[in-house]
């Protein structure tokens, strides 16, 4: 029976484990997703949940808290601007682990853990650039068509 053991012990030690943790969890905020395998996806996703649950109260206290986990300023700067905002209606399930298949080297099964919503925001900023571009094209269409021919 399995009383009383909780989390995962990834067959590491437990500043080895700490230090993954901390480097995948500080990788899904700053990219929104990351590519690991399963066991890995699996024990990271509480404690990015955890970390948007912190933005989402925004206080000193809070901040203080997320930087002394996360690796980078920049990762705490984006969670509380960006990400606390986005979820701030969510009342919890910010993070989906799919998986992608095994691994061609050692067979290890794949699995994506990405934040919710962020293939939206990356549609919407890929059909901005599309957009951006066409524009740019027919402008220098019309440039070029005005332009007379000497």
């Amino acid at each position: 029976m399995k009383h009383g053991v909780s989390g995962y012990k990834l067959k590491r030690d437990a500043g080895s484990r700490k230090a993954l943790l901390k480097g995948l969890v500080t990788s899904v905020i700053e990219h929104e997703r990351v590519i690991t395998t399963i066991p890995k996806a699996k024990a990271v996703q509480p404690l990015v949940d955890k970390m948007i649950t912190l933005a989402k109260r925004d206080t000193l206290h809070t901040r203080r808290q997320a930087a002394s986990f996360l690796e980078t300023p920049a990762a705490v700067q984006k969670l509380f601007d960006k990400l606390g905002t986005r979820f701030g209606q969510r009342s919890g399930g910010y993070t989906r682990v799919v998986r992608l298949g095994f691994r061609k080297g050692d067979g290890a099964e794949q699995a994506m853990l990405e934040l919710m919503g962020s293939e939206l925001v990356k549609r919407a900023t890929e059909r901005a650039k599309r957009r951006e571009e066409r524009m740019n094209a027919l402008r220098q269409g019309k440039d070029e068509g005005e332009a007379p021919a000497e």
